[in-house]
């Protein structure tokens, strides 16, 4: 299968959403996350705490995972079908991660592009050993992290954005928020915190910033976060303790 075949096979009979729409709906939960996390000193201290899932959610697990394998299996023998299902179902969760990682709306599209192809490139080394979605995100989040450390020896400024027709656009200025608009001095505020929150994420290092991400955005749980950039959890933990301590020292003037 050549590379423009698996392009339209992920994308067939579907209209996949705008990376730039979805930065846009959800920067601000991020503001929040960010806000939420350098705001709990204990939290941070602690970042490997963890939140039960109920029995609901470990069967409903379960039971991706359980057709998650099926689908592996089938596309293994050379079902296109199969790896289109799969495509299907993490589609929008690999443009949202990847639009939140990177704030960039074409680097978004070429890492989701990507993921894509190089999972398909790869299935056949997929050995059952973890859940698709960690293998999945392990490929996006290396995309992502090669993208960062591009962007830090460019010094691109990536709250900036190329629209459609490739011209660039301010996330941070195009966020609107109605009860806010009505309220000149709060619509101030929230746009100085939205950009002091924005410098303080740059100014992680693309790891760190990834980390973070995955943790207080996707909800993942460290060892999760290990495996897919190949370290340990211990390593994720204290990653993450680096970035929240950061984000909190950075943001102590603008809270």
């Amino acid at each position: 299968m050549s590379s423009s075949e698996a392009i339209v096979l992920a994308g067939e009979g579907r209209r996949r959403p705008s990376p730039f729409a979805l930065g846009l709906r959800e920067t601000e939960s991020v503001a929040a996350a960010v806000k939420s996390a350098v705001a709990m000193p204990n939290a941070a201290a602690q970042p490997g705490t963890r939140t039960k899932l109920t029995a609901e959610q470990m069967e409903a697990r379960q039971q991706q995972r359980a057709e998650d394998d099926e689908l592996i299996r089938a596309a293994q023998k050379g079902d296109r079908q199969a790896f289109d299902a799969l495509v299907r179902r993490y589609d929008r969760s690999v443009l949202r991660l990847a639009m939140h990682v990177l704030g960039n709306e074409q680097d978004a599209q070429d890492v989701h592009q990507e993921a894509f192809l190089k999972a398909y490139r790869h299935l056949s080394n997929f050995r059952f050993e973890c859940s698709f979605y960690t293998w999945l995100y392990r490929i996006v989040t290396n995309l992502c992290l090669d993208q960062l450390r591009r962007r830090k020896s460019r010094r691109e400024d990536p709250s900036t954005a190329l629209d459609g027709a490739g011209d660039e656009m301010d996330l941070l200025a195009n966020l609107t928020d109605g009860r806010a608009s009505a309220n000149p001095a709060r619509e101030l505020e929230r746009k100085t915190m939205s950009a002091a929150i924005q410098g303080a994420l740059n100014e992680l290092t693309p790891r760190e910033r990834t980390v973070f991400e995955l943790k207080h955005y996707q909800g993942l749980k460290l060892r999760t976060i290990g495996e897919m950039l190949s370290t340990t959890e211990e390593t994720a933990k204290n990653t993450l303790f680096r970035a929240t301590r950061k984000l909190r020292a950075r943001l102590a003037d603008a809270r």
